[in-house]
């Protein structure tokens, strides 16, 4: 999971999902991918790629890094092609290396064509193993190349290949695969992962959120179902189902941390449901009636939407209390453990002229290993604040996740072996409150996945992580 100590001694907040986009007969399709999976980048910034198809062939740029660094004027020029597949990484399964960076592409003697995945496949061990014994050669170490081998080893026409082999997988998975001439969009049988469908004139557009429809003019159409397969090819859209057992289970981490403010899931706008998970933080303080403070703060940026419904529902006036560097490179590659800590105040500063002598009500997303949160509230003691009352719009986090968050085993989370009043002294926090489960759903919709916070998974776990320890 971590590339060495230093980065798990830093990256002790949950990493974004991968985040996938595609656009079909659009002219210059390279140039507008370009855009829509920049719009995607807070979902993963390892490595990205872009593959085009022009009916006849398919080119595919691909590398480590962010999407601007990957891609240039000259190289977006010479992706040609009115369809276009792209995606953006954050290593949850496999290692960072350039195998792994996707699209994945295919070259047979029965059809080129590329694949992007956001998610993870949780029966990969026994897949990976039969395919193997049957003499698949695996190129890099991604769950999502297994998708790829189940497809060529399928009979019957494209879309029957994709079916069958969906029928195979158990997870959270959202893929999107591009031949010379045809698009085929992919959503998991419990509809995990969000992936919408968006019109561009005569053309298509497919991503794993709504704000990329904003940025390149696409028009939202609808989401793509649990279980469905959406064909796009010159004739429009044709919906199969590759499964009837299906349910909805959207990943409630969507709403919390991942995705982007202006995005829309399921019908849930993140910023409303954001602010809304505030409110009802503030209307359990005014119920117990024990919070007396000067100013409500967000930690930057999933937390400044809840922190403003926190202040409008409790009349706490809200603050800029943390400025975030968004300049500022990864610091667990520093050597010594007091430059990584320097690293985080490069990372994340608190204004003292605007906190010393205040009474703070800090709100937060989640706490998830907790070091991150116990040095936050430091920063902020370090400013000069008087009290640091910590709100966190989550459930406490108690169990590992396998559908692409990487969290895979309970010693990762604080939350699962200490008590709440336990958590609080360990961050040095004067107070410190989680959201329920119930109220968690009241925020952002019933119908969702909440395994990290209740255990109860909505698939088989097979063997998927050995190092998963029971409590």
């Amino acid at each position: 999971m971590y590339k060495d100590e230093s980065e798990y001694l830093f990256e002790n907040k949950i990493n974004e999902e991968c985040g996938c986009f595609g656009i079909y007969n659009v002219q210059d399709a390279s140039s507008i991918t370009y855009f829509g999976i920049h719009a995607l980048q807070h979902r993963g910034q390892e490595a990205c790629g872009i593959a085009v198809a022009d009916d006849e062939k398919i080119v595919c740029h691909k590398g480590k890094g962010l999407v601007s660094e990957v891609f240039n004027n000259e190289i977006i020029t010479g992706l040609k092609g009115n369809h276009a597949i792209a995606h953006v990484r954050y290593s949850t399964h496999g290692s960072d290396q350039i195998e792994n960076v996707q699209p994945l592409m295919v070259r047979a003697h029965t059809g080129h064509f590329g694949v992007v995945h956001n998610g993870q496949i949780v029966n990969v061990n026994e897949l990976k193993i039969e395919l193997e014994n049957m003499g698949s050669i695996f190129q890099g170490t991604t769950d999502s190349e297994i998708l790829v081998h189940l497809i060529q080893r399928e009979e019957g026409t494209m879309v029957q290949k994709i079916i069958k082999a969906l029928n195979r997988l158990e997870g959270a998975f959202a893929f999107i695969i591009l031949t010379k001439d045809t698009m085929y969009a992919i959503r998991d049988k419990n509809g995990i992962r969000p992936l919408s469908i968006g019109v561009m004139g005569d053309g298509y557009c497919v991503s794993s959120e709504t704000c990329a429809f904003d940025v390149v003019g696409a028009e939202f159409l609808r989401d793509v179902e649990p279980g469905e397969v959406i064909r796009i090819d010159k004739k429009g859209l044709q919906s199969f189902k590759y499964t009837n057992n299906t349910s909805k289970k959207m990943c409630v981490m969507e709403y919390i941390y991942f995705a982007r403010p202006d995005s829309v899931v399921e019908n849930i706008n993140i910023h409303n449901s954001r602010k809304e998970s505030g409110r009802i933080l503030a209307r359990k303080d005014f119920e117990d009636g024990n919070i007396h403070a000067d100013m409500v703060i967000g930690v930057p940026d999933s937390s400044l939407s809840s922190a403003s419904g926190y202040a409008e529902a409790s009349g706490i006036p809200y603050e800029m209390g943390l400025i975030k560097n968004r300049y500022v490179g990864r610091t667990f590659i520093q050597p010594t453990q007091k430059l990584r800590e320097r690293g985080v105040r490069m990372k994340l500063s608190a204004i003292s002229s605007i906190i010393r002598g205040k009474r703070v009500v800090m709100i937060d997303d989640s706490i998830i290993r907790g070091t991150t949160s116990k040095r936050i509230v430091q920063l902020l003691k370090d400013a000069g604040a008087l009290e640091v009352h910590v709100r966190i719009a989550s459930a406490p986090f108690i169990s590992p996740c396998f559908y692409g968050v990487d969290t895979s085993s309970y010693d990762e989370l604080i939350s699962s072996r200490m008590s709440i009043e336990e958590l609080r002294e360990y961050i040095n926090a004067d107070s410190l409150k989680f959201m329920t489960i119930e109220e968690m759903k009241e925020a952002n919709g019933h119908e969702l996945c909440v395994a990290c916070f209740d255990g109860k998974y909505p698939t088989e776990l097979y063997s998927f992580n050995t190092n998963i320890k029971n409590k």
